[in-house]
């Protein structure tokens, strides 16, 4: 076996992924999953800062710290969950935190908080993290970066698949029936993270369970139209996007020509229509041949979503990536060990069809764990 650790945490802020792979030639074998919640506190930290770019230097430092933290507690947690030691586990993958990712204008930067070093000397465990900014030395998107592990564990030859994950951001990877034709996918625009918003806004609540409130409202065609003309939807790949874009400042300044007279169940029904009509347009715009679309992320869990995109694209086979083997939960984190094992091979990790690099590199930073005693 080839035991490595992913560790995701998205910008849902829902809780940290850890999953345990063995990776052993070539094959993907999901062996043990833990979901480790954020401290509420930590939580609402880390939701309060609207405009990351803006913190103080000192509140970013901190958060790093206590996201490494948290980090290394879910990858110890993990192990004993499944009764394995950390010397048998070649590494773990970190994705860390994203505060902010702003990959345009005259200097382009993504940042993604967890201190790696924390990890690693906690877990004893050597760590690759820090692994965005790679792919944008070469003029890259830094995102996203899963594209390359989805043709591995998902793609068909002679089938025109589309994965599509939705967390906080939706975004799709195009994986051709032909597999000598580039691998392409880009961020489609909000996935969860308005609907969030907007139900803690209204209710307190952390997610719309099921979908429910938002399919209890109706649709408002002008709201919907407002939304969509964001000059974002008409962009062209590459491009991606974060919760420092398409945030609850966003929501409030396209309601806010509405007044109060609409219902905010409304609005909600009126976000799960923005999500699956940027979700399928992506889908037939660039990739028309799509005839099956698999589905990862928290978004697989709001059955309004789910309709929505099965019901705009009628000549596609929607189901979620447990039809292929790994369950739409886990996708990401087993995608970041994954990333791990390239990177400590000398393989690149990156698509530049994909993330518009100018050419593939090894991603990531390595932080050796600890010290061998038999050398």
């Amino acid at each position: 076996m080839e035991l490595y650790i992913g560790l995701m945490s998205g910008t849902s802020l829902d809780a940290i992924d850890a999953v345990l792979v063995d990776l052993e030639d070539k094959h993907l074998k999901l062996l043990a999953t833990h979901s480790h919640g954020f401290p509420s506190a930590l939580r609402g930290t880390l939701l309060s800062i609207r405009e990351p770019q803006q913190a103080k230097l000192q509140l970013i430092a901190e958060l790093d710290w206590q996201i490494g933290l948290l980090l290394a507690e879910a990858a110890l947690a993990l192990l004993t969950k499944s009764s394995v030691r950390a010397v048998d586990v070649r590494a773990i993958g970190s994705h860390g935190q994203t505060l902010c990712h702003s990959p345009a204008g005259p200097a382009p930067f993504t940042l993604q908080i967890g201190d790696p070093n924390l990890i690693a000397e906690k877990t004893g465990i050597t760590t690759v993290a820090d692994l965005r900014r790679r792919d944008m030395a070469v003029g890259g998107q830094g995102a996203p970066l899963v594209p390359l592990f989805h043709r591995i564990a998902f793609g068909l030859e002679g089938t025109n698949r589309c994965i599509l994950n939705i967390g906080g951001i939706a975004n799709i990877t195009i994986l051709p029936a032909d597999e000598a034709l580039p691998i392409r996918g880009f961020d489609t625009g909000p996935g969860n993270g308005l609907l969030d918003a907007w139900i803690n806004h209204c209710l307190g609540s952390a997610f719309d369970e099921d979908g429910r409130w938002g399919a209890s409202g109706t649709l408002n065609p002008p709201l919907l139209h407002k939304f969509e003309a964001d000059s974002y939807f008409s962009r062209l790949p590459p491009k991606s996007t974060g919760r420092e874009y398409f945030s609850a400042s966003w929501l409030h300044q396209h309601i806010r020509s509405f007044g109060d007279k609409l219902p905010v169940e409304d609005i909600q029904r009126t976000l799960v229509e923005l999500t699956t009509r940027t979700i399928t347009q992506a889908i037939r715009d660039h990739s028309k041949d799509t005839t099956e679309v698999y589905v990862c992320g928290g978004g697989t869990w709001n059955n309004a979503l789910m309709t929505g995109i099965a019901e705009k694209l009628p000549n596609c086979r929607v189901a979620t990536t447990t039809h292929l083997g790994v369950p739409p939960d886990w996708v990401e984190a087993v995608a970041f060990a994954w990333l791990a094992q390239r990177t400590l091979n000398g393989q690149a990790g990156n698509v530049p069809t994909v993330t518009g690099a100018s050419r593939e590199v090894i991603l990531g930073g390595i932080y050796p764990g600890a010290i061998r005693q038999d050398v």
